[in-house]
């Protein structure tokens, strides 16, 4: 291998190892809440409100701060990119907040940044879903999705995934993936991964990857 090569694959590695201690972190505390809640679902136990979201984000992780909105010092006001290189929309976090209006946030003690969307206004086959942005090493750039930025979906049994790999669950909530996850995730990342403006499909290709930023 050359060397800009070598250290392509090292900051690669870099931002999936960081991607996955968020993520490891957001399931721990999801099955703690739950379980401290005695609820068999993240709906149940009450992450439908953005009040409770922040309430949350305050007891279940080290946070150094936390945001009503995504906003310093939680998301920087500044420039998203896709992989090809293009603004995200025209570009700015203003668009981010268009999508979703106002969301909690939070710096957790690694540095990354997480803005969670309260477990409200979308369902599908009976399972509640919503929205988490993720932004791998906070302040810092590049600011790129499906780089140190990923838009993801989490459901109701606290599964985190692209938001078309909605789990099987029954009426008591005991959930599997859907058969066809993988080649949803496949689907997403080559029609969207590049291009996305919300920078879908990118954390989908990384799953059925086994862990590796492989784009």
């Amino acid at each position: 291998m050359t060397v800009p090569s070598l250290i392509q694959n090292h900051q690669k590695k870099t931002y999936v190892t960081q991607l996955h201690k968020v993520y490891n972190e957001l399931q721990q505390a999801f099955l703690q809440f739950r379980t401290d809640k005695n609820a068999v679902s993240l709906s149940e136990a009450g992450l439908t409100s953005q009040t409770e979201v922040n309430n949350f984000l305050k007891t279940y992780f080290k946070t150094v701060t936390v945001c009503d909105k995504l906003e310093p010092p939680c998301i920087p006001n500044s420039e998203y990119r896709n992989l090809n290189g293009a603004s995200v929309s025209s570009g700015g976090i203003e668009n981010v907040k268009n999508w979703w209006g106002n969301v909690n946030c939070a710096v957790l003690g690694s540095g990354a940044s997480v803005c969670i969307e309260a477990l409200s206004g979308h369902s599908s086959n009976n399972v509640k879903w919503s929205h988490i942005l993720v932004d791998t090493n906070g302040m810092k750039g590049p600011n790129i999705g499906g780089r140190d930025v990923f838009f993801w979906a989490y459901f109701e049994n606290g599964t985190i995934d692209e938001e078309e790999v909605v789990p099987d669950c029954n009426i008591k909530k005991e959930c599997t993936l859907p058969a066809n996850a993988r080649e949803t995730r496949e689907r997403l990342y080559n029609s969207m991964c590049k291009s996305s403006t919300r920078f879908r499909g990118c954390f989908g290709k990384i799953l059925n990857d086994g862990w590796e930023m492989n784009y």
